[in-house]
């Protein structure tokens, strides 16, 4: 597969005419050959985006939202391509490319409707015949940098709203999935996006950082939004910081899953089961802490063990229906199975699964971890999750917030007002009751805290960061002033 720029909806290689390859994981041969940006083009990507702001930012919300709707039929149409493509570029199972697709073009239908939805308001003032009042309005172009591991709806969210409020877009995607992303970009142009309201780049991860600070210094760009390790999220944070431009950062994430004595067992092992190893855990919300009273723990690991091992580790590309893929790179495995050597020394057991080989690693459990581990609070991404067993509710919450993370979380009881207590108390921008740490509706606000970043996606609430506020007055031209 070959993925190439595009900018003002025209494929072009790179200036330089460097290309960069995707390797399988397992196999280690080629899977993508794409074109890799440099300074040059993200400048004339910058550029081009520069001009289309100025006729875009005056398109009004009904042009805005047909399109928008074009595009959420556009993707739903090539959904038998995308489950092609993650498979092939990042391991993905059917059900996880499957998934991608659908809540995609959920997503951007939402933002087909919240173009009607952006206005401002009226204001007291005590100035006599003065009408006060709020303006909102696009920023310019927004850096959109978004990650392999959810390639469409991470995407997509991107890009949609951004494009909703009347900004352009220049999406930056990533070197392990360049043609995925180059599909998603490719819906907005047959939907008939004009030329420069989306510009789409990628670049070889040794020319990143400069292609980078280069868009992001560019007067055209006013936001950027990145979805990826908290590492590479702060070093955005700080080069933002240094031209003064505002972002939105949604990065890692250690997902407590709190398991009550009184929780239904059975239906925590349901959602732990989901929540722990859809996409071979190497999602932002997937369930890394089980955080379960000491009253319950045997049969709950019981219960979780039996279930992780009948789940099926294949290939995508021969066995779509498989649950756990490759994991994103043979560099995985020696991490994963040094916290998990740690791990052991230290008095932690497996229960299921075991060591990964090379990208390939079956559901693993382990049980009896403590805070004297890395695995503890290290980010794992991989089919591995962990038990802290611990006594009563308190300290059940205390556990849950011993981590430098804040994105997703859940609570199984069947004590729901303890339950809403608990989760005030409980450090993460989403928390869920008797449900998965893994969900995502495009009308709820997505986010975290703490180190997991900060800003909102989805909701109204992308109405704020993807757009200025402006004070407006109207007054008296024959007003008096004191002097």
């Amino acid at each position: 597969m070959n993925v190439q720029l595009v900018i003002d909806n025209e494929k072009q290689d790179a200036a330089s005419g460097k290309t960069y390859c995707r390797m399988d994981p397992v196999s280690a041969q080629p899977v993508t050959e794409g074109a890799a940006c440099g300074v040059e083009d993200a400048l004339r990507a910058a550029a081009s985006s520069q001009a289309a702001f100025k006729s875009w930012s005056r398109v009004g919300p009904t042009d805005r939202r047909r399109l928008l709707l074009a595009a959420a039929d556009v993707l739903e149409s090539k959904m038998a391509t995308f489950c092609s493509v993650m498979a092939e570029e990042i391991g993905a199972s059917q059900l996880w490319a499957q998934f991608n697709v659908g809540a995609s073009a959920n997503l951007l239908r939402e933002a087909a409707a919240l173009t009607t939805q952006i206005k401002g308001e009226t204001l007291p003032t005590d100035k006599a015949g003065t009408l006060s009042m709020t303006l909102r309005q696009p920023v310019g172009t927004v850096l959109s940098i978004v990650p392999w591991n959810g390639p469409v709806i991470l995407g997509a969210r991107a890009i949609a709203y951004p494009l909703a409020c009347g900004n352009t877009v220049i999406l930056k995607g990533s070197e392990n999935s360049p043609r995925t992303h180059e599909l998603l970009a490719e819906c907005f142009y047959e939907a008939g996006f004009p030329p420069g309201v989306l510009n789409f780049i990628i670049s070889a991860p040794e020319d990143a950082s400069a292609v980078t600070e280069a868009l992001i210094a560019h007067d055209t760009v006013r936001r950027i939004n990145f979805t990826g390790s908290t590492k590479v999220g702060r070093m955005i944070a700080q080069t933002s910081a240094k031209y003064l431009k505002r972002c939105l950062l949604e990065l890692g994430g250690k997902a407590p899953f709190i398991v009550l004595e009184d929780a239904d067992l059975q239906g925590a092992v349901n959602a732990a089961v989901f929540g722990a190893f859809l996409y071979q855990g190497q999602i932002c919300m997937s369930t890394e802490r089980f955080v379960v009273d000491e009253t319950i723990a045997d049969r709950f690991v019981e219960m979780f063990a039996a279930r992780i091992s009948r789940l099926e580790t294949g290939d995508p590309v021969s066995s779509p229906g498989c649950v756990i893929g490759p994991m994103i790179s043979q560099g995985s495995a020696p991490r994963i199975n040094q916290l998990l050597d740690d791990a052991i020394s230290k008095g932690a057991k497996i229960v299921a699964g075991g060591l990964a080989e090379r990208a390939l690693m079956g559901a693993t459990l382990v049980d009896h971890v403590s805070a004297a581990m890395d695995i503890y609070d290290e980010e794992t991404f991989g089919p591995v999750t962990t038990v802290v067993r611990v006594k009563g509710a308190d300290q059940a919450l205390a556990v849950a917030n011993d981590t430098a993370y804040g994105l997703s979380s859940s609570i199984f009881s069947r004590d729901v007002s303890l339950a809403l207590e608990l989760a005030s108390r409980l450090d993460a921008g989403c928390v869920h009751i008797n449900g998965a740490t893994v969900q995502n509706e495009p009308q709820a606000p997505y986010g975290g805290m703490k180190n997991s970043g900060y800003g909102r996606f989805d909701g109204s609430a992308v109405i704020d960061e993807f757009t200025e506020v402006k004070w407006v007055t109207v007054e008296p031209s024959d007003q008096p002033y004191p002097f």
